[in-house]
């Protein structure tokens, strides 16, 4: 991997932010509500880190009081949630080591939010004290989000998310905002699964309210780590988990095996990043029977990972061509620095007599379609490619329906996939480690954060099932490449080094990878 300039990780501290001036009086109300009516029993919390809580019962009182307005927040990596969000500032008198809090602790947090033994004479004095402050028109709102929190189940994080983003979905910012400031409190970066990745929803769903996720999108970028080591955060998500390597070797195995007697070779690569993919392939084919073959790379990407690889595609070239100089590979390197919404026959170079390979791998759920635009890229790129007459084209996504559905079953699907994800980095790397924590940021926080936050040509993480690309390929003109029995056999000897809760399944002319009962990433390929 390339070096690139270092810079500050982000903070996981709440932020600086201006008031956010909703509907006059019942906000206030709220913050209030929650002093007078003292909802909280002593407990253990996950809190944003740098904020402390005491089992001090007056002393919390004042904590309620001074936090109630703030909204949780992880990524300072956007001035518009800065402008939307309270930063925490309390001067709590230290307690002692058994009632502080940290983001280090470990196990599951124990939910004391709006619990009471008698949750009927609660929500009369609730409805009473209301009345008196607001008159009874200005009641109902209030009164429901109550509700709402009193029937989540005692410490279930994910449905409080799940409630959080069907109140945003119903457009009733009161109760969302009275969800997040509950939800602040149970999320964590360094927690357990569940916690870290509803750190990052949450921030999806501020930054949703806010209008902010675009920015966050464009601001977190797989950065370099700040060390000598040539590694980015994206590399080091490709060493800790097989999803990276199960795509790049399955689509590997599917190339090697259609161009095994070509003598030339083009590869047309829509999303090369930092070219890791192509290294065991060149050294794949450099040990071919009767020598190898003359290999052509034409690499795609925009301006997005030029940050992490500390510069421009030609970095990429460099490596790959000292690469094959020493595997004795004769080799050549074209790089077209454009998204592949731009990509046009004449910025593919194809020559005759040589055998055309077309590499989709995570990347063409980016393309819009025909729900973004009316050209619809997506349909029309894929035109484009089946024009060309390719040996093979070779497709690696996730399997996720995130691309037209609504607002609230994409937020739930979203939950659903990356807790396995979360889950299967969490056996990788302590929960504490500084490593692990970017490497959620920078690498899976912004692509959460694009998926709830934003709509329309903003959100440009629109996946999709297999079903669904099966369909599209179709309709181009596609045909299924049956992937090789070798290929199966050496992705299975891939997860053996990793943990035994990874599935492999091949079904309807695809490999699935799984982390148990949930598909994560699809490899197919194509002629």
């Amino acid at each position: 991997m390339s070096t690139s300039r270092v810079t500050s990780l982000v903070s996981f501290t709440p932020m600086q932010a201006s008031e956010n001036h909703g509907t006059p009086g019942k906000s206030q109300y709220s913050h209030s509500l929650r002093d007078s009516m003292h909802l909280r029993e002593s407990g253990t919390h996950f809190l944003p880190q740098n904020t402390l809580l005491s089992h001090d019962e007056s002393q919390q009182k004042k904590l309620d009081s001074k936090f109630s307005t703030v909204r949780y927040c992880t990524l300072e990596s956007s001035s518009a949630v800065a402008d939307h969000i309270h930063s925490l500032q309390s001067n709590t008198s230290s307690s002692s080591a058994s009632d502080s809090y940290s983001d280090h602790t470990y196990g599951s947090p124990i939910c004391t939010s709006c619990i009471s033994e008698d949750q009927n004479d609660l929500k009369y004095k609730l409805k009473e004290l209301e009345c008196v402050m607001l008159g009874p028109e200005n009641v109902v709102d209030s009164f429901n989000a109550f509700n709402i929190l009193m029937e989540i189940p005692r410490g279930d994080l994910k449905q409080a998310l799940l409630a959080c983003a069907r109140a945003l979905a119903d457009n009733d910012i009161t109760v969302a905002e009275w969800l997040m400031t509950e939800l602040r409190q149970l999320v964590s970066v360094s927690g357990e699964p569940i916690q870290r990745l509803g750190a990052y929803l949450l921030e999806g769903l501020v930054a949703r309210i806010s209008s902010s996720g675009s920015a966050i999108y464009k601001a977190l970028n797989c950065e370099e780590p700040a060390s000598s080591e040539l590694l980015s955060y994206m590399h080091i998500l490709y060493e800790v988990c097989p999803y990276f390597k199960f795509g790049y070797m399955s689509a590997n195995g599917a190339i090697a095996e259609a161009v095994k007697n070509e003598d030339r070779v083009h590869i047309i690569d829509f999303h090369i990043a930092q070219g890791s993919q192509w290294v065991t392939l060149i050294q794949a084919l450099a040990a071919r029977p009767g020598g190898p073959p003359h290999i052509r790379i034409t690499g795609i990407d925009d301006s997005v990972s030029a940050y992490a690889r500390g510069g421009g595609l030609h970095i990429v070239g460099q490596r790959l061509f000292h690469l094959a100089e020493s595997c004795k590979v004769p080799f050549e390197f074209h790089s077209a620095a454009m998204s592949g919404c731009e990509v046009k026959l004449e910025n593919l170079r194809i020559c005759s007599g040589e055998a055309l390979v077309v590499n989709f791998a995570f990347q063409l759920h980016h393309i819009p379609d025909e729900s973004v635009s009316t050209t619809n890229h997506r349909d029309t790129l894929l035109r484009l490619v089946k024009s060309l007459s390719p040996k093979v084209v070779t497709l690696v996504e996730q399997e996720s329906n995130t691309n037209t559905t609504a607002f609230y079953p994409r937020f739930a699907e979203t939950l659903d996939y990356y807790t396995a994800i979360f889950e299967s980095i969490d056996v990788t790397r302590p929960r504490e480690n500084k490593e692990r924590i970017s490497v959620e940021q920078h690498c899976l926080a912004r692509d959460i954060v694009n998926i709830i936050a934003c709509e329309g040509a903003e959100r440009v993480e629109r996946h999709e099932l297999h079903g669904k690309w099966k369909a599209r390929l179709k309709m181009a003109g596609f045909a299924p490449f049956p992937l090789s029995p070798l290929v199966n056999s050496t992705i299975k000897s891939l997860l053996e080094k990793y943990n035994d809760k990874y599935t492999l399944e091949e079904r309807d002319g695809a490999l699935f990878l799984g982390w148990m009962n949930r598909d994560l990433v699809v490899s197919s390929a194509w002629r």
